[in-house]
């Protein structure tokens, strides 16, 4: 089987890709697969480092833009599809499937184009506006949240969850490793987020007297990384700081409590990974998602969460010392938030996949030679 997956920006949409691009070639040494995205999204620095090929079109946003940066997409729109069905007659996929993000509208509407089949991944609760009009034409939409079902044709939509990375799953079983302090793990997803990096460093002024006590790991983003190892160097406190963390289910693991935004795809990680959260939802994401997303996890018991508006250095200080003080509370929210894990998403992903191909094309895919086999000689040879 040879999967197309389109799509990424940032690690929410790229991430659920990379889940599944990893169930795919694992189970048959002859399954491939090939990424579609940008040049500027995060897809360009982490696809050649998971080992997959990765090819380019040059799309933009349309939706939540101003007048100039929407004409640019809209004159964009013709290359990027003209873009799009050079790369899927050239890589000739059995499925294609779309994760979110500029390149996902115009890759996967080629392949409808072209009789391809092709599937949508929606994580949030609240599915963004490419999802929504590609759900008219997909013939799966594969939702993390009972919520999302309503934005798309019934019958479309397989409830299974966001898939999570392999490096992450060995968490599920092992959710911490032995350490002195108490470990605290922030981010803001892949491009950092001032408004938490700023709390958190507010946050170390009322909590002078546990410095001894507690540690951070801390992922800033570009921006802000000097910002935030000065703060806590000027205070005293113990921290690794860095612009972006690659290795995750490390991070996970050595970590006791983690404040983050709330985006559909680090839920899913800190549901697997069993982790007690501290959520501060993005406050400009479209239609409010990261909010709905973050009620989920507070009315499960999994979490707390802060609008960001309303949040200040002493409030969160204040959680972080009542989560450190009292651990049964702590322990009984990672309770919870693994009870909300959906370890078996990629599979169930990847089953659907197969059902698709077989459907379109039987149980060996589309034409092609297997990469140890030489093609066949025609007739007229």
């Amino acid at each position: 089987m040879k999967v197309l997956i389109a799509g990424g920006g940032t690690g929410g949409h790229l991430f659920p890709g990379i889940a599944l691009a990893e169930e795919v070639t694992t189970r048959h040494h002859k399954n491939e697969v090939v990424f579609v995205g940008t040049e500027r999204g995060l897809e360009a620095r982490v696809v050649p480092k998971e080992g997959y090929p990765l090819e380019f079109i040059r799309a933009q946003g349309l939706k939540g833009k101003g007048l100039w940066q929407l004409i640019k997409g809209l004159l964009a729109l013709p290359l990027a599809f003209i873009e799009s069905f050079r790369i899927l007659s050239r890589h000739k996929p059995d499925v294609v499937v779309g994760v979110g993000g500029y390149a996902s509208g115009p890759v996967v509407m080629a392949a409808w184009l072209m009789g391809i089949p092709t599937a949508v991944q929606e994580q949030n609760a609240l599915p963004g506006f490419t999802n929504k009009t590609l759900g008219r034409f997909v013939k799966v939409v594969f939702t993390a949240f009972e919520e999302a079902r309503r934005f798309f044709p019934e019958g479309k939509v397989h409830l299974v969850g966001n898939p999570i990375r392999r490096k992450l799953m060995d968490n599920y079983l092992r959710s911490h490793v032995a350490h002195e302090r108490f470990s605290i793990l922030v981010f803001g997803g892949s491009l950092g987020a001032k408004g938490i990096n700023q709390r958190v460093v507010e946050a170390l002024d009322f909590l002078g007297d546990l410095k001894d006590q507690i540690t951070f790991v801390h992922q800033t983003g570009k921006n802000d990384l000097e910002m935030v190892r000065k703060g806590y160097a000027d205070k005293g406190f113990q921290a690794d700081v860095r612009e972006f963390i690659d290795d995750m289910s490390d991070a996970y693991a050595r970590s006791d409590l983690v404040v983050c935004r709330a985006g559909a795809t680090t839920l899913a990680e800190l549901t697997v990974c069993k982790k007690a959260s501290i959520l501060i939802p993005f406050p400009y994401a479209t239609d409010d998602h990261q909010a709905v997303n973050a009620r989920a996890m507070v009315e499960a018991g999994a979490a707390i969460m802060f609008r960001e508006s309303e949040l200040t250095g002493q409030k969160l200080a204040e959680q972080i010392r009542l989560l450190k003080t009292e651990p049964a509370r702590l322990k009984q929210m990672e309770k919870k938030a693994g009870l909300l894990g959906r370890p078996e998403a990629s599979k169930e992903l990847a089953d659907v996949c197969v059902e698709l191909m077989v459907a379109a094309y039987g149980p060996n895919g589309r034409d092609r030679p297997a990469k140890d086999e030489a093609p066949k000689a025609s007739r007229s040879e």
